[in-house]
C-alpha cells in the first residue's frame, strides 16, 4: 500500500494535466518547474529519495535499492516534471561504490588513487587536477553523478582520525589543492562537494561536539581554504559538516551557508548535509542547507507542518528546491548520457602510480637511497611490508581490484626477499588476525581491524639476515578513518617497533650495511627519538592500489623524490598547540554516538572544543613561538640539489609577483618545490605569525645543471588579517619580507616590498560567544 500511495502522489498530477502541454525540466524555465511542483513534492526534493508515505501522510525511510550499488545515495526523480535522480557517491581517493552486484557475474573496481594528504604532498596543482580528472571519468562512467569530495579542512591536531583524507595544517595550500582537485573531477561534467563546510577537526562526537572559535581563526585558518577552492573551482555542491559552530550546528547556520558562503563568496551551487547532519530541518532549509541526506520520517513531517504553521515559508522553500534542479540539470543522468560501466582502469592505474611516487616525502638519507647497482637482496621487515595500507577507512575507502604491496613492488623492480622471512611473516598477520577483535558499534562495518604487533625476529635470524641480505627495509604502518580518532599511542611508536629498528641497525651496521624505514601512514608519528639510527626515512604515506610499485620507483630511483610536507611533525604530541584542546583520551569516556547526551554535565573536548590556540596552527605555532620540531613544514629531500638567485619583484596593480631562478646543481634530474611566505612588519595592529604561506610553485623535471626562471604570484589582499572587532580584512602599511624558500625553516631568498593599507568591510556573523583563553604572540 506505500509503494502504491508513493507512486500516486508522482502519476495524479499527471493525470490531472493530461491533455495540456506538461512543463519538463530542460524545456521549460526552472522558476515554473518549481510553481509546477506539488507541495508533497517540493518536500521529497529536498530531503533524498529514502522515503516512502503511509496511508497516514506520514514518511518512513524507504528501502529501495540504490540506482548505482554502493553509492551513498540519489536525489528525488519527480518523473511527470522531467525530473531525474542525481546520484551521490563517496569519496575524496577514488570512487566508492560495490565492486559485486546482486544476479550480476561482472565486478565493478574503481581505482584507489593516493590519500589526500599524500596528494597535496605533491604540491603539483596540475598533477592534482589530472588525479581528480580520472576519478571524475570513473564516477560518469559508472552512472555517479556528484563526487562527495574533496575534503579539505585543516588538519588542525595530530590525533584527528580523518587527516588522512585532508591536505594540509596550511589554508593556501589546502585551498589550491582542493580547487585543482575540483577543476579536475567537474571536467568529466558531473559534480563534486566541497566538505566538510566547516571546522570539521575531530572524529569524537562530531555530530555534537561545538567548536568555539574566534572570528579570526575561523577567517583565515578554517574558512580560507574552503573560499578558495569555491572562487577558484567553483564546485556545484557543497557538504555542510555535522559539527555546532560556536553554537550553532553548520547545517543550521545562516550566517555561514547564506551570509558569508552566497553572498560574500558568491557561491551559486546547492548544500547538502552530511549524512544525518544537523537536528532540525526547519533551521536547515531556512538557512540554506537546500538537500538533507539521506532523508528521515521526523524531517519530512517537520517541514510539512513548519509549512502549515508559517515558519517555513513557501518562498524560502522554493530557493532550496531551485538550486537542486539547478544541479540535476547539469548531471550526466539528466542529460541521458549513456555511461559505459567500462572507464580505462589500466590508464589511470599509471596515474596513481606517478601521483604516489610525487608525493612521497625522503625525511632522510645518509647514502642509503636509491639503491646502488649491487643491491639485489633485500630482508623485507615489519608486517605493513607484506599488506600494505593503500588508504583509510569509511567514506575514503575504495573497492579496487588489488593493492600492489611493498614486497610486489620490489619483486616488480628485479629486487629478491628472502622466502622463509616471508612466510614467517605472512603466517604471523594470519594468525594475528584470527585473534583481532573485530570492530563493534553502529559503524563497524567501515572500520578495520587493529594492525598487529610487530613480529619478534631473535637474534640469530637478525644475524643471518644481515649475513645473507644486501639491505633491509623496515616498514611502519598506522591505519585510521572516519568516525574514530586515533590514540596518543597511535602516535607513538611501540615497544615491539623501536626494537625491530633498533635490533635490525645493529646487526646490518655491524656489516657495512643499510636500513631504510618506511612509514606506510596516514598521518603524523614521532620520529624525534629514533630518525638518527637508520640510514634513511622514505615517509610513503598511503599511496593506493599501486603503492608498492610507486615506493620501488623512488628506492632504486627510478623516480627522485620531490614531495615536501604539509603539515608539522612535532618532537611530542604535547609540543602541538592545540594539543590541550583536543580529545586524546576520548574512549576513556562514555559518550552516546547518535547525539543523545544523557550526562549531567558536559565535557571539555567531547561536548565542545575551544580553539585557543586561535590562529597558530601547525608552523604559525612552531615558527612563532621557536617551537623545536622533527620535521618542519614544508620539508623534503631529494637525490639532487637546488641553488635559488636572483629572486625580485614584480608588481602590477593588486598582483604581487616573485621571480625566482633555479638551478639543479645536483647529478640527478629532479623537481623542487618552491614556497613563498611573507613576514609583515612590527607595526601592524594584528597579532601576526612570524610567517604565513602565500603561494608556492613546482618546477618540471630539471637535468642537472638545468635552470629555471619560476614566477610566484599572489594578489595584495591576501597579506590581509581579519579583524574581528572591525569586522573586515585590514592590510595594514609598512615594508614587509617576502621569504622564498624549500620549507618554512630553510628560507634560500629573501626580498621587500612596501605595501599601503587597505580595509575590506565584511558581514559580522559566526561569533562566539564564549570566552576563549586566545594565545598570542609577543613580538
Amino acid at each position: 500500500m506505500k509503494k502504491i500511495l508513493k507512486i500516486m502522489i508522482g502519476v495524479a498530477p499527471l493525470l490531472i494535466s493530461c491533455g495540456n502541454n506538461v512543463k519538463q525540466l530542460g524545456n521549460t524555465d526552472i522558476n515554473k518547474i518549481v510553481d509546477a511542483m506539488t507541495m508533497e513534492e517540493k518536500l521529497h526534493i529536498v530531503i533524498g529519495d529514502q522515503l516512502e508515505v503511509n496511508t497516514d501522510g506520514s514518511a518512513v525511510i524507504g528501502t529501495s535499492e540504490k540506482i548505482v550499488p554502493g553509492a551513498a545515495g540519489n536525489t528525488y526523480d519527480i518523473k511527470r516534471l522531467g525530473i531525474t535522480s542525481a546520484v551521490l557517491a563517496d569519496g575524496p581517493a577514488g570512487l566508492r561504490i560495490d565492486s559485486t552486484r546482486k544476479n550480476d557475474i561482472r565486478t565493478y573496481y574503481c581505482t584507489h588513487f593516493p590519500i589526500g594528504t599524500l596528494l597535496a604532498s605533491t604540491w603539483n596543482v596540475p598533477l592534482v587536477e589530472e588525479v581528480g580528472r580520472c576519478i571524475g571519468d570513473e564516477a560518469k562512467e559508472y552512472g555517479v553523478d556528484v563526487l562527495l569530495a574533496p575534503a579539505i579542512n585543516i588538519q588542525r591536531n595530530p590525533l584527528c582520525g580523518r587527516n588522512f583524507e585532508y591536505y594540509s595544517e596550511d589554508p593556501i595550500l589546502a585551498g589550491k589543492i582542493g580547487a585543482a582537485y575540483i577543476r579536475g573531477v567537474q571536467s568529466n561534467g558531473i559534480g563534486t562537494s566541497l566538505k566538510h563546510f566547516a571546522v570539521n577537526n575531530q572524529e569524537t562526537n562530531r555530530q555534537n561536539v561545538d567548536v568555539r572559535i574566534s572570528q579570526r581563526a575561523l577567517r583565515e585558518i578554517y574558512l580560507k581554504g574552503f573560499e578558495i577552492a569555491v572562487k577558484e573551482a567553483h564546485p556545484w555542491t557543497i557538504m555542510s559538516s555535522y559539527n555546532y559552530i560556536n553554537g550553532i550546528y553548520a547545517s543550521q547556520n545562516y550566517g555561514l551557508l547564506t551570509t558569508l558562503l552566497r553572498k560574500e563568496w558568491g557561491f551559486k551551487g546547492m548544500v547538502m548535509t552530511d549524512w544525518y547532519g544537523g537536528k532540525d530541518a526547519v533551521e536547515q532549509m531556512n538557512a540554506g542547507n537546500d538537500l538533507l541526506m539521506p532523508g528521515r520520517k521526523e524531517q519530512y513531517n517537520q517541514l510539512k507542518n513548519a509549512l502549515a504553521n508559517g515558519t517555513l515559508k513557501k518562498n524560502g522553500l522554493d530557493k532550496n528546491v531551485k538550486r537542486i534542479l539547478q544541479v540535476v540539470e547539469k548531471t550526466p543522468r539528466f542529460k541521458n548520457y549513456h555511461y559505459s560501466n567500462n572507464p580505462d582502469l589500466r590508464a589511470h592505474a599509471a596515474v596513481t602510480r606517478q601521483s604516489a611516487t610525487e608525493g612521497m616525502i625522503l625525511f632522510k638519507n645518509n647514502g642509503a637511497l636509491p639503491f646502488a647497482n649491487n643491491i639485489r637482496n633485500v630482508a623485507l621487515l615489519g608486517c605493513t611490508s607484506y599488506k600494505f595500507i593503500p588508504g583509510g577507512t569509511g567514506s575514503g575507502n575504495v573497492n579496487r581490484a588489488y593493492t600492489v604491496s611493498l614486497l610486489d613492488g620490489l619483486r616488480n623492480a628485479g629486487m629478491n626477499t628472502d622466502a622463509t622471512l616471508q612466510h614467517a611473516y605472512e603466517n604471523y598477520i594470519t594468525d594475528a588476525n584470527l585473534h583481532a577483535k573485530k570492530p563493534t558499534g553502529p559503524f563497524s562495518r567501515f572500520l578495520s581491524k587493529p594492525l598487529p604487533k610487530e613480529m619478534i625476529i631473535s637474534d640469530s635470524e637478525m644475524d643471518y639476515l644481515a649475513k645473507t641480505q644486501d639491505v633491509a627495509i623496515i616498514t611502519l604502518g598506522r591505519i585510521s578513518g572516519e568516525f574514530v580518532d586515533r590514540k596518543e599511542s597511535d602516535f607513538l611508536l611501540s615497544k615491539e617497533e623501536k626494537e625491530l629498528i633498533t635490533k635490525t641497525s645493529e646487526a646490518f651496521h655491524k656489516l657495512g650495511k643499510k636500513v631504510i624505514v618506511l612509514l606506510n601512514i596516514g598521518g603524523v608519528i614521532e620520529t624525534s627519538s629514533w630518525k638518527a639510527i637508520p640510514d634513511a626515512i622514505l615517509c610513503a604515506w598511503q599511496g593506493g592500489q599501486e603503492g608498492g610499485n610507486s615506493v620501488a620507483d623512488i628506492i632504486t630511483g627510478k623516480v627522485c623524490p620531490s614531495g615536501k610536507l604539509t603539515m608539522t611533525f612535532p618532537i611530542n604530541y604535547e609540543d602541538d598547540a592545540s594539543s590541550a584542546n583536543f580529545p586524546k583520551d576520548a574512549s576513556m569516556i562514555d559518550f552516546n554516538i547518535n547525539g543523545k547526551n544523557d550526562r549531567n554535565t558536559t565535557i571539555k573536548n567531547i561536548d565542545y572544543t575551544n580553539y585557543d590556540e586561535d590562529i597558530y596552527v601547525g608552523y604559525r605555532y612552531f615558527d612563532s613561538f621557536n617551537k623545536h620540531v622533527s620535521y618542519p613544514f614544508g620539508y623534503g629531500l631529494s637525490y639532487t640539489k637546488f641553488d635559488y638567485s636572483n629572486a625580485h619583484v614584480i608588481l602590477k596593480g593588486s598582483l604581487i609577483t616573485v621571480a625566482v631562478d633555479i638551478k639543479n646543481t645536483g647529478k640527478t634530474s629532479g623537481k623542487e618545490v618552491i614556497e613563498l611566505y611573507a613576514v609583515a612588519p612590527n607595526q601592524v595592529k594584528l597579532n601576526k605569525p612570524a610567517k604565513e604561506l602565500k603561494t608556492f610553485i613546482k618546477t618540471k623535471e630539471l637535468k642537472p645543471n638545468e635552470t629555471v626562471t619560476v614566477k610566484l604570484t599572489f594578489n595584495k589582499k591576501e597579506l590581509a588579517s581579519y579583524d574581528d572587532v572591525a569586522s573586515s580584512w585590514r592590510v595594514d602599511a609598512g615594508n614587509y619580507k617576502l621569504l622564498i624558500g624549500s620549507s618554512s625553516q630553510d628560507i634560500r631568498q629573501i626580498v621587500n616590498i612596501d605595501v599601503k593599507k587597505s580595509f575590506v568591510k565584511c558581514s559580522d556573523v559566526l561569533k562566539t560567544q564564549f570566552i576563549l583563553n586566545k594565545l598570542k604572540r609577543h613580538s
